[in-house]
């Protein structure tokens, strides 16, 4: 057992172990050591920058969960921008479930955003499930208030895919979209422009929200597509 990887144990937690493994159905239990996120972070912070770190960075693929996480937290620590999208470019493929995709938020990313728009847009034609959701959530994180445009929610609506994560994924942008940029989303409820699941799914979001008022959400519910 590699040095990392016997810290990592030190770590852990079986009770929170086995909770949290049964929020991620696409992960065997064998593979989660059960460490809580604050933690985990705590010490990316600590080992960033050493050899150790590096070595690690330079190991995929991981075995565990929390390796996985625990790279996303290093990733994040990287501040420069190149560095970060090389290192975001080969940890990508690998990442097999929702929790590490969506705690993956590198901070450098947003000192450039025109190149992040359009990376994000390569990556939506991803056939990896991950690598869509990642670029959808980015989207959804960074472009969805000052620097909105139309033709970003265009490209996400025409997102074609089965992969439940993916489909998830493109209805939350939607009901932020209904937060944030509530009659640009509209027209894709009322022309129904994406897939069905979507726009339920979006909808139900939608009016789970405080940011919403009674009166939309109340309309929103007469857009619900039945069957």
């Amino acid at each position: 057992m590699d040095t990392i990887v016997r810290q990592l144990f030190e770590m852990q937690d079986l009770s929170y172990r086995d909770f949290h493994s049964r929020l991620m159905p696409t992960i065997n239990k064998d593979a989660v050591i059960g460490i809580r996120t604050p933690e985990l972070r705590k010490f990316a912070k600590e080992i960033y920058g050493s050899v150790q770190a590096s070595e690690f960075l330079s190991s995929l693929p991981h075995r565990y969960y929390e390796e996985h996480n625990l790279h996303a937290f290093l990733i994040e620590q990287i501040k420069e921008y190149d560095e970060c999208m090389a290192e975001l470019e080969r940890f990508l493929p690998y990442i097999d479930n929702w929790a590490t995709c969506d705690m993956l938020r590198p901070k450098a990313l947003k000192k450039h955003l025109p190149e992040l728009k359009e990376k994000c847009f390569e990556w939506m034609e991803s056939q990896h499930c991950y690598t869509v959701r990642f670029a959808v959530e980015t989207l959804m994180l960074y472009f969805l208030d000052e620097h909105f445009e139309p033709q970003i929610m265009e490209k996400i609506a025409a997102v074609k895919s089965d992969e439940y994560y993916i489909i998830m994924m493109v209805a939350w942008y939607f009901a932020t979209a209904l937060v944030k940029q509530y009659d640009c989303a509209l027209t894709y409820l009322t022309q129904q422009k994406l897939d069905s699941r979507i726009h339920n799914k979006a909808i139900q979001k939608a009016r789970e929200s405080y940011r919403i008022t009674p009166e939309k959400k109340q309309y929103l519910h007469t857009l619900v597509l039945n069957g």
